[in-house]
């Protein structure tokens, strides 16, 4: 008989997926914000989910979202395209679903926002007025925090932390390198983007050179003395590829054990320097650099000393500027992690609250959720869920006590392999969600 916590929690996890497509619905549309006009700036999950229910709660609204690039590329999922498991082309997606909602889509980069005039600015001439506007830029990489490492350097030495060109070039790289070659992965600090997305990369990477290159190995090179989901990554990475035996096929340098936090690059030796001046070479060095707010954050003023930017996590409005909202990994949200799963939320959550704020409502004190599946092997996964409320005096996210939680460490096969054909399932109705 199957553990009754891993169905129960099964259970939740459908219903968290389920319940996050319709969490907003449900207001009556009010003619008082017709034809107001909304300009989304961002066309990832954030600005996508954020753009689509606008529509969905008024379709009088007037509704723009302004993208640089026709096709977008989820990262959640392409860890995959590591291991061969999947293709790249099955992680892209256009906005022709945004557009059937009445969304209009612009192909142009953004390179500023005038707020005196309410205005956003584009490399193409047009410039677009807003009565709300929402920016969803993603992040950025803090690369002056790396000696010797730098985007002139990224064509040789991969980041793959933003899913295109760069996945496929690791992929190609990993491909290349020899029986018997180490790939060696530097993780980040936090705070950044997928907190699990490292240490899934790194299994995905030994299930490829499980079948392919046996005499080779990954090692993770980490700042921080421990990660998420942890006890469960190093359950799967004994039982799947030899963790802490001799003929491991995956290595974790953590800060504590071994100062394994990579302050320098050699980009010509693929050499990574940790801060107590330990030298690991790879054949193929993955450095994954420290994050940051987007770029047009920072151009148009939405962030802090801290390089994420502030909001009030009732509405998600910059504390720096009215009437613009920032959302996804770019904001700062608390204990809610940076993921897809919670960009959608805290889109679903902001266009709740534009709506009220259009109509003279009361906006109402929102709550959030987060789930997180990793593949860690063939047919097996591991997931995280937790639920997030404001706290009553409005001004953080926290966790809800009790919520959510991780996949059993009793789990057997059977359960792994459920956990995995629901990591399928959940990437298929969430991006039909996002982007359908």
């Amino acid at each position: 008989m199957q553990n009754i916590d891993n169905i129960r929690r099964r259970t939740f996890l459908k219903t968290l997926v389920a319940g996050a497509a319709v969490g907003t619905l449900g207001f009556p549309m009010l003619g008082k914000a017709a034809n107001q006009r909304i300009v989304v700036i961002g066309g990832g999950t954030g600005g996508a989910t954020v753009a689509k229910y606008l529509r969905r709660l008024d379709n009088t609204l007037d509704v723009t979202l302004i993208e640089k690039n026709a096709i977008y590329t989820t990262c959640y999922m392409s860890n995959e395209v590591l291991s061969g498991d999947r293709t790249l082309e099955s992680l892209q997606f256009n906005y022709d679903g945004l557009k059937a909602h009445g969304v209009k889509i612009v192909t142009d980069e953004v390179t500023g926002i005038d707020y005196d005039a309410g205005l956003v600015l584009t490399k193409g001439g047009i410039s677009y007025p807003y009565d709300r506007c929402v920016v969803s830029p993603g992040i950025d990489f803090r690369y002056d925090q790396i000696a010797g490492y730098s985007e002139a350097d990224i064509e040789t030495v991969p980041h793959a932390w933003k899913a295109g060109q760069q996945t496929l070039l690791l992929r190609d790289q990993l491909k290349a390198m020899p029986n018997g070659g180490t790939v060696v992965i530097a993780a980040p600090p936090n705070p950044y983007r997928c907190p699990p997305a490292p240490y899934e990369r790194a299994s995905q990477i030994a299930h490829y050179l499980k079948q392919h290159k046996p005499n080779s190995k990954v090692i993770i090179l980490d700042p921080k003395p421990s990660f998420t989901k942890q006890p469960l990554f190093e359950q799967a990475w004994t039982e799947l590829y030899g963790y802490k035996t001799d003929n491991a096929l995956l290595e974790w340098w953590s800060g504590d054990a071994k100062a394994a936090g990579v302050v320098e690059v050699d980009v010509a030796s693929k050499t990574a320097i940790t801060q107590f001046g330990d030298r690991v070479q790879g054949a193929v060095l993955n450095v994954i650099p420290p994050q940051k707010a987007g770029k047009l954050a920072f151009d148009a003023g939405l962030v802090d000393a801290t390089g994420w930017c502030p909001v009030n996590k009732l509405t998600f409005e910059s504390t720096l500027h009215p009437k613009v909202h920032v959302i996804g990994d770019a904001c700062m949200a608390d204990s809610l992690p940076k993921s897809g799963f919670a960009a959608n939320s805290e889109a679903k959550v902001c266009a709740s609250a534009i709506h009220a704020l259009l109509n003279g409502l009361d906006v109402e004190s929102p709550s959030f959720s987060n789930g997180c599946y990793s593949l860690v092997g063939k047919d097996y996964a591991i997931s995280v869920v937790g639920v997030y409320r404001l706290s009553d005096d409005g001004k953080l996210v926290e966790s809800i006590a009790g919520s959510g939680g991780v996949s059993s460490a009793t789990a057997t096969a059977q359960d792994r392999l459920f956990d995995a054909s629901y990591a399928y399932s959940w990437y298929n109705n969430f991006t039909q969600d996002v982007f359908r």
